[in-house]
């Protein structure tokens, strides 16, 4: 069962209480989402670009995707997302979150409209924008397509290990094309390791409130 939590930015996670983790920060849900995957993430990969493909390793409450969609919007930024989730949430639980507030009445009902058609394959929720959800695990899920962009977004290793493993990092680096982006919340020196021996470099930035660093690597 999940259970809507405050997080102390004001803004709302989930707490899974299978796995025994919240979703985002506690810190600040809002504020880890901007400043991992917006900030480190998009804005750093999307400079020049006209369209931009992403990929997401837990799409969760589609957090990261809305304000992903909002930021290419205001910036004329064709989107195409492709997110992960095992478990997706019902529109219901995602009416709940109050994540609406963050973005535009457009935007909201553009995701919120157009989500359950996004688990079933790719949708396009506008000129500018393609969804789709894969409703499968990364250890499962296959695809000829390269990406610009991974959000790495997959609860932490303590509460999920299988999903920090060299193998599935590797497995996921593998999907980025050569100058791709990979950037994660998370830093440890094994994470170093697994994605320097995919032939990356290594950026170690300013965490989000609550963490002294995250990780932004580039495909060599």
């Amino acid at each position: 069962m999940n259970i809507i939590t405050q997080t102390a930015d004001g803004s709302n996670t989930l707490y899974n209480e299978t796995i025994e983790e919240h979703y985002h920060s506690k810190h600040g849900a809002l504020q880890e989402s901007k400043h991992v995957f917006i900030d480190a993430g998009l804005k750093f990969a999307s400079s020049g670009k006209s369209e931009i493909s992403i990929f997401e390793v837990g799409f969760g409450t589609g957090l990261n995707f809305i304000l992903s969609l909002e930021y290419c919007i205001q910036n004329n930024i064709k989107l195409n997302y492709t997110s992960l989730e095992a478990f997706p949430l019902t529109i219901e639980v995602l009416n709940q979150t109050g994540y609406s507030a963050y973005v535009s009445a457009d935007t909201w009902n553009s995701f919120i409209t157009n989500y359950e058609d996004s688990l079933k394959g790719i949708k396009a929720l506008s000129p500018l924008c393609q969804l789709q959800i894969p409703h499968t695990t990364l250890a499962e899920f296959k695809t000829e397509q390269t990406f610009d962009l991974v959000y790495y977004d997959a609860f932490s290793v303590q509460h999920q290990p299988e999903m920090w493993s060299d193998e599935i990092i590797a497995q996921t680096c593998n999907l980025l094309k050569p100058g791709g982006t990979f950037v994660t919340y998370a830093i440890t020196g094994k994470l170093k390791r697994a994605v320097k021996a995919c032939n990356f470099t290594i950026e170690k930035l300013p965490g989000a409130p609550g963490k002294r660093e995250m990780l932004r690597a580039l495909k060599m």
